[in-house]
């Protein structure tokens, strides 16, 4: 709605006010590699594709991945066991993170923690929406967000501090040289913060102390007029000194760690102007420690690691077969393991892929995209991932695309090999391959009152697989109305198989459970988005206006049969007044589908900037509607008012004044202060920021794709 009626309400402008800006270079028109692995204007695409450029990262202010992507139509962040991106109503676990192409590892409970990545080093950032399996394998089935960091094109350099509240600073410097067939890009980036506390009656801050540090670089060399290597790599160590309270009057404290770092070779050889070769190697390292004592006595509580490599070389073959045909094939080699307290020995995967790409423009108004990859996994059968996608133009003003795929998320380790003890509250959590050892060990202690299920009903977990379909319409009113407006519409419907879920296997002597993995349930998630851009001048400066929103329906189809044919019923309010205990079937109106979803998003973004003046300010707003928390009532399913968190609204302002090679920057986040302590932890309430950034650009380079 907020989208249609901003829509509205600039159509109506006069046509004499809209004026022609800087601006007229249309996002449509900028050159996104995601959505097919090769560079490809992303407005011709036949798939949903947001792109975020450099400029408006900068005017937000944002620092952090998850600070940028909270702002995106269709994107939620999801706080369980870090900040997560959840895409179309899937979670976490199923969007694949990319850094320059290459997968970011160190999931915890299948969360990447998105403030592990600094966005000053980030060129553009490209979201790709809906299965992207056939072309980038696991973790791709919601889709992909790629994070396309800076390469040596020019000679410059930039310097930025930034303190705000929460005694939060941020210093952050990089240098880009160019000399011959030599480029060089180094960035580094201090981020620091003393934490927060929104339960000041309770022991500990909500958020503890922490700082970290990223370091990265790119070497590349233009070996000859056909051959060009690229060397980058990265390097990222955080520390954060926790305190928690065990007991009352008990408490530990101590350091966590996390260290993560990667190095990305490439080389690119172009065969002809119709063939092009690329080698890649990926390897990169994930590791967490944590250490907590008794802040009394000095004695060890707790000590724990978690260690994970991933190594893959890859060969990807581009070739032109004509102006109409264009064909691309790759394949490649994973080999993944783990360590951890958690498991009981060293852990590992090996993986053979292979996968072709085909497009197809028979005309000027056509273009047709067909792919596939086959993935051979050590630990579960292999999977194929077709997909299809077409874009058909209408006219100068309308395009329609739409496509289909299958996507899949192989088992994780966690999933097939956690050995996990909570000696604190009692239950545990085993993988399918520990499951039948771990609870033959419990049963000989004396611990398991009462075994659920059979132990070998778990043993071979399959990978989750989906089928998506989008269809959407783009538009662009530049072309042939002179109207710098453009909306598009992406309906979207995901139905997932054999989802992965935590059940309960045993019951201990203490009370408490043993879980492990199985694959049970089909889920779908469906919805619509709705985005919209306008440009206008105003006044001497230009205003650009941009708004988005989603609509999602996210549902276990069991559950949904279940209360369809009134098989589940409720108990009223047993956690809390007036607990009448009084029972009452579930009606399909009341069940809410799947947690954490919301069923409305919406954002309204308003930039302007006085060019002439350096100056520029912006006005951004992220409503996210109520979703669902926890089950209360015991059914298990989301059905009662008390089990919603309530839906909000954030407002956040950025103000910039650029002098010479001088920009001050000043901004305020979360402009009402609107905390949620119970529920959303991690949002901290209002806070300021200033900023000072010295910029130095020298001659440009160009470089050969």
């Amino acid at each position: 709605m907020l989208t249609a009626a901003c829509f509205l309400a600039l159509m109506t402008a006069p046509p004499d006010s809209i004026g022609r800006d800087s601006l007229k270079r249309h996002l449509l028109n900028e050159v996104v590699v995601t959505a097919t692995r090769t560079e490809r204007p992303m407005g011709a695409l036949p798939m949903p594709v947001t792109l975020i450029g450099r400029e408006q990262i900068r005017q937000m202010g944002s620092l952090r991945l998850n600070d940028v992507l909270q702002e995106q139509t269709g994107l939620a962040i999801t706080h369980d066991h870090g900040q997560g991106l959840q895409v179309q109503g899937f979670g976490p676990e199923y969007t694949l993170i990319l850094l320059d192409g290459e997968p970011l590892v160190g999931r915890t409970a299948g969360t990447l923690e998105l403030g592990r990545l600094a966005v000053g080093n980030i060129k553009q950032i490209e979201i790709v929406k809906g299965p992207s399996s056939s072309l980038y394998g696991s973790e791709a089935m919601a889709g992909v967000v790629n994070i396309i960091t800076e390469n040596p094109a020019r000679t410059r350099a930039t310097l930025a501090a930034r303190y705000g509240a929460n005694r939060t600073s941020d210093l952050t410097g990089d240098v880009s040289l160019w000399q011959g067939k030599i480029g060089l890009y180094a960035f580094g980036n201090r981020y620091q913060s003393a934490g927060y506390d929104l339960t000041p009656e309770t022991f500990g801050q909500t958020v503890s102390p922490f700082q970290n540090y990223t370091f990265s670089g790119r070497l590349t060399a233009e070996l000859s007029s056909r051959l060009k290597l690229s060397l980058s790599g990265r390097f990222f160590g955080e520390r954060q000194d926790n305190t928690l309270e065990i007991a009352p009057g008990v408490a530990v404290a101590g350091p966590g760690r996390v260290t993560d770092r990667n190095l990305n070779p490439v080389l690119t050889h172009r065969l002809t102007d119709a063939w092009k070769i690329t080698y890649r190697y990926y390897s990169t390292f994930y590791r967490t420690e944590t250490s907590l004592a008794y802040t009394d006595r000095g004695q060890v509580y707790d000590e724990s690691f978690f260690r994970q490599t991933f190594n893959r070389p890859e060969i990807q073959v581009d070739h032109r077969l004509s102006e109409k045909h264009l064909l691309t094939l790759g394949g490649g080699w994973i080999a993944e393991s783990v360590e951890a307290t958690r498991y009981t020995d060293r852990r590992s995967f090996t993986s053979r892929y292979g996968f072709f790409q085909y497009e197809w423009m028979p005309t000027g108004r056509w273009d047709v995209i067909l792919g596939g990859r086959y993935d051979a996994h050590s630990q579960y059968a292999a999977q194929f991932s077709p997909k299809a996608s077409a874009r058909y133009e209408l006219g100068k003003t309308l395009a329609v695309r739409g496509s289909t795929g299958v996507g899949f998320k192989a088992p994780d380790f966690r999933q097939l090999y956690l050995n996990f003890d909570n000696g604190v509250v009692g239950y545990s959590v085993f993988g399918t391959q520990e499951l039948a050892a771990s609870l033959e060990r419990l049963q000989r202690q004396g611990q398991i009152a009462e075994v659920l299920s059979d132990p070998a009903a778990f043993g071979n977990l399959r990978a989750e697989s989906s089928v998506a379909y989008n269809l959407g319409l783009t538009a662009d009113f530049d072309r042939r109305y002179n109207l710098p407006v453009t909306a598009s519409l992406n309906v979207f419907r995901n139905d997932i198989r054999d989802l992965i879920e935590t059940r309960a296997v045993a019951l201990k002597t203490n009370g408490q459970s043993v879980f492990s993995y199985t694959n049970l349930n089909r889920v779908f998630t469906q919805g619509a988005e709705l985005e919209a851009t306008y440009r206008l001048t105003l006044g001497a400066g230009r205003l650009n206006v941009q708004s988005g929103y989603q609509f999602l329906t996210a549902k276990d189809k069991t559950v949904a049969r279940q209360v369809a044919r009134g098989e589940v019923f409720r108990r009223d309010r047993i956690d809390g007044p007036p607990a009448t205990l009084v029972t009452t079937r579930v009606s399909p109106r009341d069940y809410g589908g799947l947690f954490n979803r919301s069923r409305h998003m919406a954002n309204l973004k308003l930039f302007y900037e006085l060019p002439e003046k350096g100056f520029s300010v912006n006005l951004r707003g992220i409503y996210r509607g109520r979703y669902g928390f926890a089950d209360r009532n015991g059914n298990v399913i989301l059905d009662a008012d008390n089990e919603y968190v309530q839906g909000y609204t954030l407002w956040n302002l950025a103000v910039s004044k650029t002098l010479k090679s001088f920009t001050l920057q000043t901004g305020v986040d979360n402009l009402t202060g609107h905390t949620d302590p119970q529920y959303i932890p991690n949002l901290a309430g209002r806070l300021w920021y200033a900023s000072l950034r010295w910029a130095f650009e020298g001659a440009s380079k160009s470089i050969n794709p």
